[in-house]
């Protein structure tokens, strides 16, 4: 049986971590990304997900040199997202040391996109991260960071996503979102009925008992963001938590022990 998996979410705008809720609300600044990476690496965390939120709305990429000091600093998998529009741009950045790609909005917008990027560096590069919004007791898939609604809902979009040879799927609940009371585990359960690729629960994590529902609803692994920045859980404690209660985790160690 595969692990489960820890995976902090960095969001990044100028250089620097943010964190905000649902998407646009409350955006404060949380530190440095490098430093914040090194920590998270000691700590032993499985991967890490870096997302540029600004990138798409100002029509660019995430910033490259972000990625090569990372890389330089850390040697832990991370995925990095923001702006992903060509295969050219997925080249760079795992050129830059990056080990997956996270797209949006180019899968929403180029129908082949996922396919052709899967063809070229490989299904296990490519994210396929789905955020959605309940509307009206309706889910449906945005894309633009939040700023432009589909008329897909997220299971199928999932679904199809896997179709095109997505290599996983980051299902991102923009209503829950820094709002630190849980993940949707009614969706989690039921796309991981449908999926045969891991799914990553995203959105949610305010507590220890909220990482282990999302597992055992059937996601693969879990982003956690704001319960790291705004408590006093850490890598540590999450993994610890979980495997005294029966959840198959990797054990502990950082990537440079």
């Amino acid at each position: 049986m595969l692990k489960k998996r820890i995976i902090p979410k960095f969001l990044v705008r100028g250089g620097k971590l943010v964190k905000a809720v649902r998407f646009f609300e409350n955006v404060r600044e949380a530190g440095n990304a490098v430093s914040t990476a090194k920590v998270y690496d000691s700590y032993g965390v499985d991967e890490m997900i870096f997302v540029d939120i600004d990138a798409t709305p100002e029509g660019r990429v995430i910033t490259g040199s972000i990625i090569e000091r990372v890389s330089e600093e850390v040697f832990m998998p991370f995925t990095v997202g923001g702006g992903i529009r060509e295969l050219v741009h997925i080249e760079r950045l795992l050129q830059s040391g990056a080990d997956k790609v996270s797209i949006n909005s180019a899968a929403i917008d180029q129908p082949t996109f996922v396919r052709n990027a899967a063809s070229r560096f490989g299904d296990q590069c490519i994210v396929v991260s789905v955020d959605y919004r309940e509307e009206e007791g309706k889910r449906t898939v945005y894309g633009r960071c939040g700023r432009a609604r589909t008329q897909f809902d997220p299971l199928t979009w999932a679904q199809r996503m896997q179709d095109a040879h997505a290599g996983e799927v980051m299902l991102t609940s923009i209503d829950r979102d820094g709002a630190m009371r849980g993940y949707d585990l009614e969706l989690i359960h039921a796309l991981s009925q449908k999926l045969d690729i891991p799914l990553i629960a995203s959105s949610g994590a305010g507590s220890l008992a909220h990482c282990m529902e999302a597992l055992e609803a059937g996601a693969s692994a879990v982003t956690i963001s704001s319960m790291f920045i705004f408590t006093d859980h850490s890598p540590i404690k999450v993994r610890s938590y979980l495997a005294s209660n029966g959840v198959n985790v990797r054990s502990q160690k950082g990537s440079r022990s």
